[in-house]
């Protein structure tokens, strides 16, 4: 009987990493939490295919922050594939974020698996919005990668999470995105950060999943900005050939005093 091996994956997300890597977002060090997560995540090394970051991978957009970033990345050799947030600056991130096994590529395959990454992002503003040219190339590529199962990542949810601060920052456009993947019975999986909590539900055939920041996390279901006090996570993901999937969500045992009266960030 021949083993099926299924492509496993690390999604980590909304790391807001400064230039000064000692810079603190409401308490949070956000590069030395990051750090204990990607401690965990090399643990993990040698079972992990790929990982993929799903915006906001800086709180200051500079080349700095993603230099940063791809220094902590280079030991791990893991191939990795980005996307980015509203905190990002795209034109900075692909500048430096295109070194080694860190790709700049928004459409691969990989163990019998489809990836489509979408830039869900509007200059100068928190809420997300794919335009109509992303959304374009989303239904061309859906159409010409063929039947292999297909997950979709982007940075803004396309679901209101029951946060009625948060959900006015959401993804702007869902039904256009719906219309579109909902016609693709391959797509299995749609990503997503932002949110800075776990979140999981069902339309129609395709489930949908919201990941724990690696630094801040938002209080659920809260009705304006509120910080929860769990610690950073991250998402697992086992892909099998077949179109079957695992996931789970691993927290690592970081903390730090935050600024809970906060009121934004």
């Amino acid at each position: 009987m021949n083993q099926v091996f299924p492509v496993s994956i690390a999604q980590v997300t909304d790391m807001h990493l400064f230039a000064n890597e000692n810079h603190h977002l409401l308490g949070m060090p956000t590069t030395h939490s990051f750090q204990a997560v990607l401690e965990q995540v090399k643990k993990l090394q040698a079972e992990l295919d790929l990982l993929l970051l799903t915006g906001d991978l800086s709180s200051d957009g500079t080349p700095d922050s993603y230099e940063t970033l791809q220094n902590l990345l280079r030991p791990l050799q893991i191939p990795t594939y980005w996307i980015p947030g509203n905190h990002d600056c795209a034109i900075a991130m692909e500048q430096v974020l295109n070194l080694g096994l860190v790709s700049q590529r928004k459409s691969f395959e990989r163990g019998g698996w489809n990836f489509v990454l979408l830039d869900s992002t509007v200059p100068g503003c928190v809420h997300g919005h794919l335009s109509a040219p992303t959304l374009s190339w989303l239904d061309s590529r859906l159409e010409m990668i063929g039947n292999k199962p297909t997950l979709i990542a982007l940075h803004h949810p396309p679901f209101q999470v029951k946060s009625h601060w948060l959900d006015t920052t959401s993804l702007q456009n869902p039904k256009e995105f719906f219309a579109i993947v909902e016609r693709y019975p391959q797509v299995k999986l749609v990503l997503f950060g932002h949110i800075h909590q776990e979140f999981h539900c069902q339309r129609q055939e395709i489930h949908y999943l919201g990941t724990p920041s690696t630094s801040i996390q938002f209080e659920p279901e809260s009705s304006k900005f509120a910080l929860d006090r769990k610690p950073p996570g991250f998402r697992l993901l086992k892909l099998y050939p077949n179109g079957s999937w695992e996931t789970w969500v691993e927290r690592v045992p970081y903390f730090h005093t935050l600024n809970m009266a906060a009121t934004g960030y």
